[in-house]
This record gives C-alpha cells, sequence and structure tokens, in this order.
C-alpha cells in the first residue's frame, strides 16, 4: 500500500509540474508563443490550453476531487498528449518532439492506474 502511494504521487507530482507549473510560468514567453505559432495554432489556443492544464493539474493533485470529474481530468491530459505527438509529427515528422508527450502520457498512465488501485484499496 505504501508502494502503491509512493508511485502514485511521484507519477502525480510529475504531471503536475509539467502540465501546472511550467505551462503557469513560461506560456507567456516568446519561445511558447513561437511554439503555438510553429505548430499553427493561433495565439489564443495556446491561452485557453494553459488555463485547462493549469486546472486540471490542480484537480490531479487535490484528493477531494474524485469520481468522475476526476476520470475526466485524466481523459483531457490524455487528449493533450496525443494531439501534441499528432501535432509534432505532422509539421516536424517523427523525433523527439514528437515522442515526449508520449512518455509523458506513460507517467499519466501510471498515475491513472495506481489512483484506481488506491482508490479499490480505501472503498
Amino acid at each position: 500500500m505504501k508502494k502503491d502511494k509512493i508511485i502514485f504521487w511521484v507519477a502525480t507530482i510529475l504531471i503536475f509540474l509539467f502540465e501546472g507549473v511550467m505551462p503557469a510560468f513560461t506560456s507567456q514567453t516568446e519561445l511558447a508563443k513561437e511554439g503555438i505559432r510553429h505548430l499553427g495554432y493561433p495565439e489564443y489556443f495556446g491561452n485557453a490550453l494553459v488555463v485547462f492544464k493549469v486546472l486540471g493539474s490542480i484537480g490531479l493533485v487535490v484528493p477531494q476531487i474524485k469520481g468522475r470529474f476526476k476520470e475526466w481530468i485524466y481523459a483531457g491530459f490524455g487528449f493533450d498528449f496525443i494531439f501534441a505527438c499528432i501535432s509534432h509529427w505532422a509539421v516536424d515528422g517523427f523525433g523527439g518532439q514528437a515522442l515526449f508527450p508520449l512518455v509523458v502520457l506513460a507517467i499519466l498512465a501510471i498515475s491513472y492506474i495506481y489512483y484506481h488501485k488506491l482508490n479499490k484499496a480505501t472503498v
């Protein structure tokens, strides 16, 4: 049980840092804005994406948020990572930029699996 909690929290905190903290602090930099433009998206899309990433990452780490709401947060991040992979692959070809979202998706999957393991143990 303790091992499961540690695995869950390490994976979840990594998602929180990648998808909540980093975008919150870097979204208005010229590099981030150029990244959104490079992929062919309008600037407002990047702003909306950051808002949802920050809210979703907060939702993942708040233990009081459970059930369907948490499921939709996990689903939203899953879609985000899959479409980030597709966007990078379509624009830049297959490479590190296209693979990185899949690595973060794997971390998200670990968080999701252990979230359910811990919830089964407490119910």
